[in-house]
């Protein structure tokens, strides 16, 4: 087996993308890309993998072959859908990487779309209740929004309130999409606005407020993977130390939910495979679908202890200075998360970390990357651990 490299990549603007009507549009605007930015011609491709989550935002189904509208050169190509909610991205990425190291071909492609903003909002949330269990919690108030909301009061009745974490978490998040390029909203709010209630920043399901849930948008992501030979003559490759999926079960009633017990499990099996520790990492790019998710998340991925994943954000441990930079691409929170596109597009930030080529998000020091996408409420969980390969 041989393992596959990142050598290229594509990222389109997130947010409500009125120039793009549809989703072969979004797909259009990075799969190309994506191979001229690896230095290749489309007929070197030896497959595709397409991530979109869909479910009602598109009535185009089966989306895989929409790629040969902006690439015929890729006609007579294997090219497969993934999907795997919330971590859809993830997923094709994974397809893909077993595509590569079973031999089968030398280059692959990999797009992550999603347009939602044409969806009205009503709609919005019952689709994002099907990554949930519907049978138990199909009636929660405020849909998807309503499950963390859940987690959050269990947070908060376990280790106490978390306001003052979860602000600090959104405020961080805010400041660092500024210097996104591509990022949904570039703006930062501020500490006191994300932790004060206002007409502007609505409890959406208590105790979360607006400013602690992610974007509804529209957008896409693409990367090449090349087998280790083949990268050898790239301009850039990027390399995986590891790349873990964990599933969990899927109703919240199953589990204690507070715990992430999938997610920690992902990240313990990555330092495994990778031979390091949280402390080796330079840098993560987390799912902070919701500020409560990301909170968790520290504690899963082991850089605080249960209970304690506040004091990470409260002591700016997780800023763009900190010990551990955490989501410098401003996360799903600041960046946007068109479903299909998130894990791709987590993918493409920390290589370009680890390249040099992030801009005005650089960090000084980017020598290991860890990237977590999951589905659902911690119910599919991916982590990989990235490096330069050269």
């Amino acid at each position: 087996m041989t393992e596959p490299c990142i050598v290229g990549w594509a990222h389109s603007p997130f947010g409500k993308l009125e120039d793009a009507p549809d989703l072969e549009t979004l797909i259009a605007r990075v799969a190309r890309a994506a191979i001229e930015d690896a230095g290749i011609g489309p007929e070197e491709i030896d497959a595709g993998f397409v991530g979109v989550f869909g479910e009602g935002f598109t009535p185009q189904g089966f989306p895989a072959s929409l790629v040969l509208q902006s690439l015929p050169e890729l006609r007579f190509k294997p090219i497969t859908r993934y999907e795997n909610a919330c971590a859809t991205g993830s997923a094709a990425i994974h397809g893909a990487r077993d595509f590569i190291a079973a031999g089968r071909g030398r280059l692959a492609l990999v797009v992550g779309a999603e347009k939602m903003t044409s969806t009205p909002g009503p709609k919005v949330g019952d689709i994002l209740l099907t990554a949930s269990y519907r049978k138990t919690e199909q009636d929660i108030e405020g849909g998807f929004a309503g499950v963390f909301g859940r987690i959050a009061e269990a947070y908060f009745q376990r280790h106490g309130d978390q306001s003052d974490a979860l602000a600090a978490i959104a405020a961080k998040n805010h400041k660092n999409g500024v210097d996104n390029p591509w990022a949904q909203m570039r703006k930062d709010l501020g500490y006191e606005f994300c932790r004060t209630e206002s007409e502007k920043n609505p409890y959406v399901a208590r105790p979360l407020k607006r400013t602690d849930c992610s974007l509804v948008s529209d957008g896409a992501a693409a990367l090449v993977l090349a087998d280790a030979e083949t990268a050898k003559a790239m301009g850039k490759a990027v390399r995986f130390r590891a790349a873990v999926q964990v599933n969990d079960f899927l109703p919240i009633a199953a589990r204690d939910i507070v715990r992430f017990e999938g997610a920690k499990e992902a990240w313990a099996r990555a330092y495994a495979q990778a031979g390091i520790t949280v402390a080796d990492l330079s840098f993560v790019e987390t799912h902070d679908c919701f500020t409560i998710a990301e909170l968790i998340e520290y504690e899963a991925m082991g850089l605080a202890a249960e209970g304690k994943g506040g004091r990470a954000a409260l002591e700016g441990w997780t800023a763009a200075g900190g010990r551990l930079p955490v989501n410098r691409s401003g996360g799903l929170k600041s960046k946007g998360h068109p479903i299909g596109a998130t894990g791709v597009s987590m993918h493409v930030l920390a290589s370009m970390q680890l390249t040099g080529a992030a801009g005005a998000m650089q960090l000084p020091k980017a020598d290991l990357a860890g990237v977590f996408n999951m589905g659902g409420a911690a119910v599919a969980n991916y982590v990989s651990v990235l490096e330069r390969a050269r």
